[in-house]
């Protein structure tokens, strides 16, 4: 029976005024992949990653990456790789960031989603890590309360370095637990903080005067 006729008969009935008609079925919402992104250095430079369309995932911009990276690499005194370590990929979506560690020399990745038990009950009781990428969502996460509680955690030891993806308008501490912030730049709207050890602050400032002194000679 057709949707006006039933209609039709329920009026007669007395419930007319409250007839709704069924909605057809909502076709499922189909999700499609395509290369987006690719490795830039390491071992396995160039190699295409594949990531879902849509802003679902939002990995890390390439620029973004690859700043990070070379950070991280001048700073730890290995301007060609990272230094061998561990690597705690928070947020990780896609896990182009981890992906991006393996192949420049972490001996291990581990990528933490979706799933807050293997955050805290597995991964916090390991030891620290060497590195740590934090990417939220922007809008899902307290930044405040997030570092606080990184900070805190068993995640971080005194030689630890942590790359931050915030967005514009988020006030970011100079430390993090025993950690300092030692590089802070800004990518368009995207902004990127990373914490490290002490020692890796002190390295850098003296390379900058030591480029400096090289550029006047």
């Amino acid at each position: 029976m057709s949707a006006t006729k039933r209609r039709k008969e329920l009026q007669k009935k007395g419930r007319g005024a409250k007839f709704v008609p069924d909605e057809e079925p909502k076709q499922k919402e189909s999700r499609e992949i395509h290369r987006l992104l690719q490795v830039l250095g390491g071992k396995a430079k160039r190699k295409k990653l594949l990531s879902p369309k849509g802003m679902n995932v939002r990995p890390m911009m390439e620029v973004v990456k690859g700043a990070a990276f070379d950070i991280l690499q001048v700073a730890g005194g290995c301007p060609a790789s990272l230094r061998p370590g561990r690597w705690l990929d928070l947020y990780s979506g896609t896990g182009s960031v981890g992906i991006e560690a393996i192949s420049r020399g972490c001996s291990e990745v581990h990528f933490v989603e979706m799933d807050p038990w293997v955050f805290w009950m597995s991964i916090g009781k390991d030891e620290p890590f060497d590195y740590i990428s934090v990417t939220p969502p922007y809008t899902q996460v307290d930044y405040g309360v997030l570092m606080d509680q990184i900070s805190k955690s068993a995640l971080i030891g005194k030689d630890t370095f942590i790359v931050v993806e915030y967005p514009i308008r988020t006030d970011m501490l100079e430390s993090c637990g025993c950690l300092v912030k030692i590089k802070d730049r800004r990518f368009g709207r995207t902004h990127l903080a990373i914490y490290g050890p002490e020692w890796a602050k002190k390295k850098r400032k003296s390379e900058k005067t030591l480029q400096t002194v090289v550029g006047k000679v």
